[in-house]
């Protein structure tokens, strides 16, 4: 094709020399001259436009393969960023399922662990009750031997007036002795007795030896009074109580020092035969006191109905209360909130006193005297001391009298 092109330009050149010779006045070498020119400019037209289509074509094509190269480009890069987040994804499952293995090999030892303890416990625990059955009998056993002989001997603890520390009351404690001396503690004679049924019998043995203390410090000219202990099953009782609303009774002049002492939770939920055998020792004027009370949120009108006159509490928790704004404060007939230094006051005024007990350091003393609680009781001012061996005997109840509350335990 280019062949004939340049033909064509050879011929055309021809042509225009031949013009120029025939229609000018230019001689023969000039003409063929002036067509030689015409062809080579001709063929360099042709040259020059051949070369550019060539290079629109060549960039065309270097465009083409670089939009290739940038697509496989962005297709790697897209391929790459996926086997990462792949890689990323198959580690963290991995390491996911190493985890779970590693929890369930360690719960599997756990669990075998516990089945061999287990194993172990059930093997030994086979001899257990056959030991705690007869450690129980024996400790029962104890418990009914020191009541039948009378070994219940009298240990009495001083509540002080503040900040006298003058003697002004004693709580008696019951503690019971085995035949060779040794003690049984309270925190196993007393579920012992529950379960015997012989908290009536235990607090009838008290009661008495309270009121011949009192007898004997009556004549000394001490006007001291004595806290009794007494269980509510004891004031249920339909045996007991009569036996001891008699004795009561004979001694109704000491009703004034010897005052009934109950839990704060077993008021609370007094039964009405207990509400009604509480009112029968009141009509004798005995008064009555609650221990371990955790509020001072205390209805006193209640309370006085109830011919309660003593309310002891914790000394810690009793200044915490009090010295907390907006901590517990008892229900009277004030409609404004007092302040922790008038709650005293307040109880007083219904014939209510107050006492710290628990007091085991003088610091305590010290804040317990700043919001003027009358009483104090606890280790700081002495712990429970038995009575002198002489007095002991004198006050021990006679026989008629432990074989009658045994008719009933």
């Amino acid at each position: 094709m280019t062949i004939v092109l340049f033909l064509l330009y050879l011929a055309a050149g021809a042509g225009v020399g031949y013009g120029i010779f025939t229609f000018t006045a230019v001689g023969l070498p000039l003409s063929i001259a002036g067509g030689a020119i015409t062809s080579a400019m001709l063929g360099q037209v042709h040259i020059l436009a051949r070369a550019g289509a060539a290079a629109k074509k060549t960039e065309a094509r270097l465009d083409s393969i670089e939009k290739v190269v940038t697509e496989v480009s962005r297709t790697n890069k897209v391929i790459e960023a996926r086997t990462d987040a792949l890689e990323e994804t198959v580690k963290h499952e991995l390491g996911e399922e190493r985890d779970r293995l590693v929890k369930e090999m360690k719960h599997l030892e756990k669990m075998i662990e516990r089945l061999a303890l287990s194993m172990e416990k059930r093997q030994a625990d086979v001899a257990i009750p056959r030991q705690n059955s007869t450690l129980e009998d024996a400790l029962l056993r104890d418990v009914r031997e020191a009541l039948q002989a009378g070994r219940v001997d009298l240990h009495l603890q001083p509540i002080v007036s503040l900040p006298q520390r003058r003697v002004s009351f004693y709580e008696g404690f019951t503690r019971l002795r085995r035949a060779d001396g040794s003690l049984i503690l309270p925190a196993d004679f007393l579920d012992a007795a529950r379960r015997a049924n012989l908290m009536g019998a235990m607090d009838n043995f008290l009661m008495f030896r309270c009121v011949q203390i009192v007898r004997r410090l009556a004549e000394r000219d001490r006007r001291v009074g004595v806290f009794c202990n007494i269980a509510a099953t004891s004031l249920e009782d339909p045996a007991l109580f009569p036996l001891f609303l008699e004795f009561m009774t004979e001694n109704r002049d000491l009703s004034g020092a010897v005052i009934f002492e109950l839990r704060a939770d077993k008021f609370e939920s007094r039964s009405a035969v207990m509400r009604a055998n509480m009112e029968k020792l009141a009509a004798l004027g005995f008064r009555f006191s609650i221990d371990h009370a955790t509020s001072l949120a205390l209805d006193l009108p209640r309370l006085q109905g109830a011919g309660v006159r003593f309310v002891k509490m914790n000394g810690g928790q009793l200044i915490e209360q009090l010295r907390d704004p907006q901590g517990e404060r008892p229900v009277s007939n004030i409609n404004r909130r007092i302040d922790g230094k008038e709650v005293s006051a307040v109880l007083s005024r219904y014939a209510i006193t107050l006492i710290a007990e628990k007091i085991e350091d003088e610091a305590s003393v010290v804040e317990i005297l700043e919001y003027e609680i009358p009483y104090g009781q606890g280790h700081v001012f002495g712990g429970p001391r038995p009575i002198k061996a002489s007095l002991m005997e004198d006050t021990q109840p006679p026989k008629s009298l432990i074989d009658r509350l045994f008719k009933f335990g």
